[in-house]
């Protein structure tokens, strides 16, 4: 498994890299913004652990553009402390998310969580095919059987979401923390609400055809995309 590291602090940098070494990770350290996302475009990484307070970038812009170019799981590693910032991390594309100061076995333990998180890891400028649904994580656009279909960013994020854990149930309150993130203060009542938007403008009610996804209600635990697996023919 692979880490690539961006932290310009030496010794959190030797700390924590020996930390995820110890753990079986190989690390990639770099000290700025720009050598991070360089390195971040070349390599073919696990996990990036990013810290927010580089020398030459902001930590969220360097977040926004690793994210925008791969779908690699980011940890971020910050000072700050406020649920405003964490919003922000969350919303920048960051997967989890630290506070200095921090234990290292923390820090390692969050990282082979994220390896272990469901879903594929995916090239964005790679579209995903799901029966009649065609869906372009770069340019944020659908289609359900060459139909475009306007789904508004909230909604985008949901449906990837699922995608990206289909045929597993999701409860109600990953999909807060995971689409709304930490900061939401409202109740899971609205993602109820959301699954009908995708539901509607999908066709995901299971009424249009055996072989079409279908987002399916988990009674008291949340819900599920079901995909058909497709089965080669039988030979006689």
């Amino acid at each position: 498994m692979q880490v690539l590291l961006i932290e310009d602090d030496a010794s959190v940098r030797r700390i924590v890299g020996l930390a995820l070494e110890h753990a079986g990770f190989m690390v990639v350290p770099e000290a700025t913004g720009r050598d991070g996302v360089a390195e971040a475009m070349r390599g073919d990484f696990d996990v990036i652990v990013l810290d927010l307070n580089l020398p030459d970038m902001d930590g969220m812009d360097v977040c926004r553009a690793i994210r925008a170019a791969c779908s690699t799981r980011i940890l971020m590693l910050t000072a700050r402390d406020s649920i405003d910032s964490r919003v922000a991390g969350l919303e920048a594309g960051a997967d989890d998310y630290l506070v200095k100061p921090f234990a290292p076995r923390e820090l390692v333990a969050r990282a082979r969580a994220l390896v272990r998180r469901p879903g594929p890891v995916r090239s964005p400028d790679q579209p995903i095919e799901l029966g009649p649904w065609l869906i372009f994580p770069r340019s944020r656009q659908v289609t359900v059987g060459g139909r475009a279909v306007d789904l508004t960013r909230r909604e985008f994020d949901l449906l990837l979401y699922l995608v990206d854990n289909r045929n597993l149930t999701v409860t109600r309150d990953m999909v807060l923390e995971r689409v709304w993130g930490w900061g939401y203060g409202g109740g899971s009542n609205v993602v109820d609400v959301y699954i009908g938007y995708l539901r509607q403008k999908l066709g995901a009610d299971g009424e249009h055809g055996d072989g079409e996804p279908k987002i399916v209600t988990v009674r008291g635990i949340g819900y599920r995309l079901a995909i058909a697996e497709t089965r080669a023919p039988e030979r006689v």
